[in-house]
């Protein structure tokens, strides 16, 4: 006998294959879930072309948006969304959008899920901990998983500068958004179980809400594609006569290139003329990133591809020896995932995600204290791989080892597993 699958309703407001970031994340998890168990999935309608050209998919409900919201949209877009992004301001005033969102899906669902419909209902995007999901109202008898919830990463001290460049002075918008959102408090409250994406976050959530251990758990979250596991380098020409560098990631000030620039600008002469860097991405400070080469003097070791599709940088990971990535406030940093897979080295900041990826067998992480401290000993490690070939290649290995874990259906796998627990865990509380 064929066991039943599990019925899910899995709320994925920003589910899209053809974005970058959570938009694609929140679709790789409906990909692995949707193999492991019966879903229906509710997004948003600006998806609807992405998700229905990739595949056939059966129960997936589309929420209208408003012509006010639309109209709302792009006037928020053209306050804090033109040239460098107010994130801060963003979040906060594209709050009415997702609360329309929100409200659709309770009124279209309620009535299915007090009835028993589903087996679990799951809320993945927003990621950030800061959205309340109003189906919980309802979820009595039926639970409810949260997460992976990931987000309110500080500067560090250090970097007060970056952090002004970021507006990072209207992140007090975060508790005002906290005390007076409807139904943020109830939703982690009432929750059965929340998956954290990073410790930080974990920790945050516990002290904001009192959540007990039992009911909010590690769960990191980004992954990757099998397509990223290079298991063997040889395989792909490069230029051996030099050691391949490499930074990916969009060319913002918290991303901080600048520092993987001026590090190797303290190289010595003979390790520089070993190397190369390649940085791949685009953004606002791409123009001040390239007069910084030309000011260091380094056009012949640093190179800038621009923008370029996301499965085009597998060819740039594989080529490469050496991932360098000290970006100082990263929730979910998906390019390291990435470089491990890939067999890179990772030479990291630790502050975020990207630290708890990063072990001691398969890069460095480097404690943020100031900008001075980061520079010196991202000089100080990339010289200790270039000139030990062993290092690299041990390291290699252990980063591809590592990366497995990562695999999106194997993601998927541990989340059913989930579903199973928080089930029956509900049924015996019910008794």
């Amino acid at each position: 006998m064929v066991d039943k699958k599990l019925k899910v309703l899995l709320i994925i407001e920003q589910c899209n294959p053809d974005w970058s970031s959570v938009p694609l994340e929140g679709y790789k998890y409906f990909q692995g879930l949707n193999h492991l168990v019966d879903v229906t999935l509710v997004t948003h309608e600006r998806n609807k072309e992405a998700v229905e050209k990739r595949q056939q998919h059966n129960n997936v409900i589309f929420i209208h948006e408003s012509d006010f919201i639309k109209k709302y949209y792009k006037f928020v877009a053209g306050i804090a969304a033109k040239g460098k992004v107010n994130w801060p301001l963003l979040n906060t005033l594209t709050y009415p959008i997702y609360a329309e969102f929100n409200d659709q899906v309770y009124k279209k669902f309620k009535t299915q899920i007090i009835n028993g419909d589903y087996d679990i209902v799951h809320a993945i995007t927003p990621m950030m901990p800061r959205y309340p999901y109003k189906v919980v109202k309802v979820c009595q008898h039926t639970p409810f998983l949260l997460g992976p919830v990931n987000g309110g990463v500080p500067y560090p001290p250090g970097f007060r500068e970056k952090a002004r460049e970021e507006y990072a002075y209207l992140n007090f918008l975060r508790a005002i958004g906290r005390a007076l959102i409807p139904g943020y408090k109830e939703t982690y409250q009432k929750a059965d179980r929340i998956l954290a994406g990073s410790t930080y976050t974990l920790n945050l959530l516990k002290d904001l809400f009192k959540i007990p251990d039992t009911k909010i758990s590690l769960f990191y979250e980004n992954g990757i594609d099998k397509s990223f596991l290079v298991e063997d380098k040889s395989k792909y020409p490069k230029n051996k006569d030099k050691i391949n560098l490499l930074f990916v990631g969009r060319l913002v000030p918290y991303k901080c290139a600048d520092i993987v620039i001026e590090a190797i600008s303290k190289l010595e002469h003979f390790i520089q003329d070993k190397i190369v860097l390649t940085i791949v991405g685009d953004g606002s400070e791409k123009t001040k990133l390239e007069n910084l080469v030309q000011k260091l003097g380094l056009s012949e070791r640093v190179k800038f591809t621009g923008r370029i599709p996301q499965q085009e940088t597998l060819n740039y990971y594989s080529q490469a020896d050496i991932f360098c990535f000290p970006s100082i406030r990263e929730f979910g940093g998906a390019v390291v995932l990435e470089a491990m897979a890939c067999g890179l080295p990772c030479v990291v900041a630790n502050n975020g995600g990207i630290g708890e990826y990063v072990t001691e067998e398969t890069g460095f992480k480097i404690e943020p204290l100031s900008r001075e401290y980061l520079t010196q000993e991202l000089t100080d490690k990339i010289k200790l791989l270039v000139e030990d070939e062993q290092l690299r290649k041990n390291m290699s290995t252990k980063a591809v080892e590592r990366a497995r874990e990562f695999i999106w259906e194997n993601k998927a796998v541990k989340i059913v597993e989930l579903y199973e627990q928080i089930i029956k865990h509900k049924n015996q509380s019910s008794k």
